[in-house]
């Protein structure tokens, strides 16, 4: 009886090159970000917000100092908490990055304001966000556009984002 070595290799080499496609690193490899995303916005919006899950694999803490994108003009770091049944949101000026711990931005939670958008953003598009880092520097990220109203990055239109799907300045 034959065993299917091949097959069973093809299959967990895809699977290996799936999960790559979702992390971007730093080039010293020490923040790792992991699944990048935006909700799509209303024609006239003029803030979005970006979703993604950094990695420090660095012996020590880093900090986000900041971002920057083709399509806003301003990009902030925002906290949500919930006081008295409200919900507060709070600019943070930098985040603290543990080492070997996940930082999440997610949808009612910390996430990445984007100000003065440009243009909308549109589903099954993407777009260009760089982040800068205290120690690891800077990181360049796609991200991709859900649907309006998506609350996890699963919420995107099952399709293949091709080059002219990118958003122009």
């Amino acid at each position: 009886m034959k065993q299917p070595i091949k097959p069973i290799l093809s299959i967990a080499f895809v699977l290996a090159a799936s999960v790559q496609v979702n992390a971007q690193m730093s080039g010293s490899s020490s923040i790792v970000v992991e699944r990048p995303w935006a909700r799509a916005t209303p024609g006239g919006a003029k803030t979005g917000a970006t979703y993604l899950t950094l990695i420090n694999n660095g012996e020590s803490p880093d900090q986000l100092l900041g971002a920057t994108t083709p399509i806003a003009d301003k990009v902030q770091f925002h906290s949500t908490t919930e006081e008295n049944g409200m919900s507060r949101m709070r600019e943070m000026p930098v985040v603290d990055l543990v080492p070997h711990a996940k930082t999440k931005f997610d949808p009612g939670g910390m996430h990445i304001m984007l100000v003065d958008l440009k243009q909308p953003l549109k589903e099954g598009q993407t777009f260009s966000l760089s982040l800068t880092f205290a120690k690891a520097g800077k990181v360049d990220v796609t991200v991709p556009v859900a649907k309006v109203g998506a609350m996890r990055p699963s919420d995107m239109a099952p399709m293949m984002h091709h080059h002219d799907d990118t958003m122009k300045e």
